[in-house]
C-alpha cells in the first residue's frame, strides 16, 4: 500500500472542508438545517450502477431533488399511502421507463415521478431519504447523528471502530431505499470529517468510515493482501464482514501515523488509507490498478507498476481450465 499512500493528497481534509463549505453544508450543520445537507447528499445518491462522470453529467443537465421541493410536496398530504411516512414507504415500485408503481390508482397525482432523475429507483431514494430525515430524525439530521455517535462512543473518540460505526450510523440509514452501506459510508465519511471540524466526535467517526468499492477490493485481492490475511472473498457484503476488506484497511491504518502526511490529520485515519487506494486505482486519477488496464483473467503484466515485488499479482477472475478426462 506504500505507493498508494505516497501519492495520496496531503490536502485531503482541506479539500473536503472546502467542498462542504462551498455547498453550504458547514453552515447548515451549525444551524441544524437539513436542507443543504439533503441537497448535497442528493448528488452522491446519483452514484448508483453507473460511472461517476456519467451520473454527475446527467444530474448537471437535469438537476436533482431538493429538500424544499420534496417537503413542500409532502406537506399537501399526497393520496398515496406509501407517502404518509417513512415506515409506510416500502415497495413503492416506481419504474420510470414503464411508468408503473405499486399503487397505480394514485400514480397520476403522485409527486414522486415529477423528479427528472435518471431512473425510478433514484426518485424512490430521494423521497425515502426525505421521509427518513423528517420522521426518523424529527427533521434534525445533525441531532440524529450526534445521538447515534454518542451511543457508539465507548468513552473516548479513539474507541470508535468501523464495525461499531456501521451498526450505529450506517445500518439505520440503509433503510433509505436503494442506498447501500458503501455509498452511506462514503457520504458520511465526508460529512463527519468536514461538516464541523469543531465536533471531535464527528471527526473521529468520519476518519474511521471506510467505503469499499470494486477498485479497493480488487487492489486488496491482486496484491495478495486478502490471501495473506486469510480473507479471500468475492466483492460484496463479505467486504464489511469480520476480517473483510474494511477490517483489513482499519488494521493497516492503526499502524500508520497519518500525521506524518499532514499534521492536521487524525493519527489513525482509515478513511485516508482507503481513499489513497481508491485514487491509486481509479481511472480518473492515477489509473494504475483497475480492470480496464488489467486483464483480470490472468496475473497483472504491468512492468512499471510502483508496487513492484510487493504485489502478488493475483488474477481477480482467473480463467477456468477445463481438464479433459482420458
Amino acid at each position: 500500500m506504500e505507493p498508494a499512500l505516497f501519492w495520496a493528497p496531503r490536502s485531503f481534509l482541506d479539500d473536503l472542508r472546502a467542498n462542504l463549505a462551498l455547498n453550504g453544508v458547514q453552515a447548515a450543520v451549525a444551524r441544524r438545517d437539513p436542507g443543504p445537507i439533503f441537497d448535497w447528499l442528493q448528488r452522491l445518491i446519483q452514484l448508483q450502477g453507473i460511472s461517476d462522470s456519467v451520473a454527475f453529467a446527467y444530474a448537471d443537465r437535469h438537476g436533482t431533488a431538493t429538500w424544499a421541493d420534496l417537503i413542500a410536496s409532502l406537506a399537501v398530504d399526497p393520496s398515496c399511502p406509501k407517502l404518509q411516512g417513512h415506515r409506510h414507504f416500502n415497495r413503492c415500485g416506481y419504474r420510470k421507463s414503464a411508468g408503473t408503481c405499486a399503487e397505480p390508482a394514485h400514480l397520476s397525482r403522485c409527486p414522486l415521478p415529477v423528479l427528472h432523475l435518471r431512473k425510478g429507483a433514484l426518485n424512490q431514494a430521494s423521497y425515502s431519504l426525505a421521509l427518513f430525515i423528517r420522521d426518523m430524525c424529527a427533521g434534525d439530521v445533525v441531532g440524529w447523528l450526534d445521538a447515534q455517535l454518542a451511543g457508539a462512543d465507548l468513552g473516548a473518540a479513539a474507541t470508535y471502530t468501523a464495525s461499531g460505526l456501521r451498526a450505529a450510523v450506517v445500518a439505520p440509514l440503509t433503510a433509505v431505499h436503494g442506498v447501500g452501506a458503501k455509498l452511506w459510508s462514503m457520504a458520511l465519511a465526508d460529512l463527519l470529517l468536514a461538516g464541523d471540524p469543531g465536533r471531535p466526535r464527528w471527526v473521529a467517526a468520519g476518519a474511521r468510515m471506510i467505503a469499499i468499492d470494486t477498485l479497493v477490493h480488487g487492489f486488496l485481492h491482486r496484491t495478495g493482501t486478502l490471501r495473506r490475511c486469510r480473507s479471500e472473498h468475492v466483492y460484496g457484503p463479505a467486504c464489511y464482514a469480520d476480517g473483510g476488506c474494511a477490517d483489513i484497511i482499519e488494521a493497516v491504518a492503526v499502524k500508520i501515523d497519518a500525521r506524518e502526511f499532514n499534521p492536521d490529520f487524525p493519527a489513525t485515519f482509515p478513511r485516508f488509507v482507503q481513499h489513497a487506494i481508491w485514487r491509486f486505482c481509479a481511472a480518473g486519477v492515477l489509473d494504475i490498478c483497475n480492470g480496464v488496464r488489467i486483464d483480470d483473467r490472468a496475473p497483472c503484466r504491468q512492468r512499471l507498476c510502483p508496487t513492484g515485488p510487493n504485489c502478488d499479482r493475483l488474477p481477480l477472475r482467473p480463467e477456468k481450465v477445463l481438464v479433459t478426462q482420458p
